[in-house]
C-alpha cells in the first residue's frame, strides 16, 4: 500500500505541479497506472474552480478562466509538448531531424498555432458543456475529462514504441512493456460516463475514436512516440472531448 501510494505522489509530481510531499522517489513504471487518478484530482479541482466562479461571471468568461486553471495546475506540461511536437510532427522533415526540432526549447509558428487552436477548442468545449448540458452532466464531464486526456498515455506508451535511444522525458515508461493491469484505472471514469445519457456515450465514442486517429497518425508519420507526442495526445484529446460533449445533440 506504500508503494502505491509512492507512486501515486510519483505521478501527481510528474505530471501537475500540485503538492505531494517532499523527497518523494521516482517510479516511472509504477506511476503510469496512475495517470487516470491524476486526471481525476486535477478535474476535481477544476469542478470545484468551476463552481466558486459559475456565480461570478457569465459562461464564456467561467470557460476562458477553467482553461486557464488547467495550463496553471498542469505547469502547461502537456502544452509544451504540444507545441514541440507541433514543430516537429508539421516541419516535414525527415524523422530524425523532425525529432531533433522537437528536443529544441524555443517553441516554433507550428507549435505556437497548435497552442493557439487548442486552448480556443478547449475553451468553446467547455462553454458548450456549461451552456448544453445539466447540471449534474456539466460537474461529471469537468471531473472525467482530464481523466480520459491523461489515460491516452498509458496507451500510447503501451501500442508504440519510444522514438529516442537513451534520452528523453518519456524513455523511463519505455523500459519494458506494460500490461493489463496498468489500465485499471481507467474503468473509473468509463463507469461515472455511464451516468451521463447520451454524453457519455458520445465521450467514449470520441475518445476511442481519437485514440485511434492520433496513434494512427504517429505511427504512419513516424512508427514512434515520444514524451512531447504523449501530452500532445493529451492536450487534444481534452480539447476534442470537452467539444464533443458540449455538441447540441438531441
Amino acid at each position: 500500500m506504500k508503494n502505491l501510494f509512492t507512486q501515486l505522489r510519483s505521478a501527481i509530481l510528474f505530471i501537475s505541479i500540485l503538492p505531494a510531499g517532499k523527497n518523494v522517489a521516482y517510479s516511472p513504471l509504477g506511476m503510469i497506472k496512475f495517470f487516470p487518478i491524476v486526471g481525476l484530482i486535477l478535474g476535481g479541482g477544476l469542478l470545484v474552480f468551476d463552481l466558486c466562479i459559475t456565480p461570478l461571471w457569465s459562461p464564456f468568461v467561467v470557460a476562458v478562466l477553467d482553461v486557464v486553471f488547467l495550463v496553471i495546475v498542469t505547469g502547461a506540461f502537456h502544452l509544451d509538448g504540444l507545441g514541440d511536437s507541433a514543430d516537429g510532427l508539421f516541419s516535414h522533415r525527415s524523422k530524425k531531424r523532425a525529432l531533433e526540432i522537437m528536443k529544441d526549447s524555443r517553441t516554433g509558428m507550428m507549435g505556437l498555432v497548435a497552442v493557439i487552436c487548442i486552448l480556443a477548442i478547449k475553451t468553446a468545449g467547455i462553454y458548450s458543456v456549461k451552456t448544453s448540458g445539466t447540471h449534474f452532466q456539466i460537474l461529471a464531464l469537468l471531473l472525467i475529462i482530464p481523466s480520459y486526456s491523461r489515460a491516452t498515455m498509458i496507451f500510447g506508451i503501451r501500442l508504440l514504441e519510444y522514438g529516442r535511444k537513451d534520452t528523453g522525458t518519456g524513455l523511463d515508461f519505455f523500459e519494458k512493456s506494460i500490461g493489463l493491469k496498468d489500465f485499471l484505472f481507467v474503468l473509473i471514469p468509463v463507469v461515472i460516463s455511464l451516468f451521463l445519457g447520451y454524453k457519455g456515450l458520445v465521450l467514449n465514442l470520441v475518445f476511442i475514436g481519437s485514440l485511434v486517429l492520433i496513434l494512427g497518425f504517429y505511427k504512419k508519420k513516424f512508427n514512434c512516440i515520444t514524451g512531447d507526442m504523449l501530452g500532445a495526445m493529451t492536450e487534444v484529446t481534452e480539447a476534442v472531448l470537452f467539444l464533443a460533449t458540449g455538441a447540441l445533440i438531441v
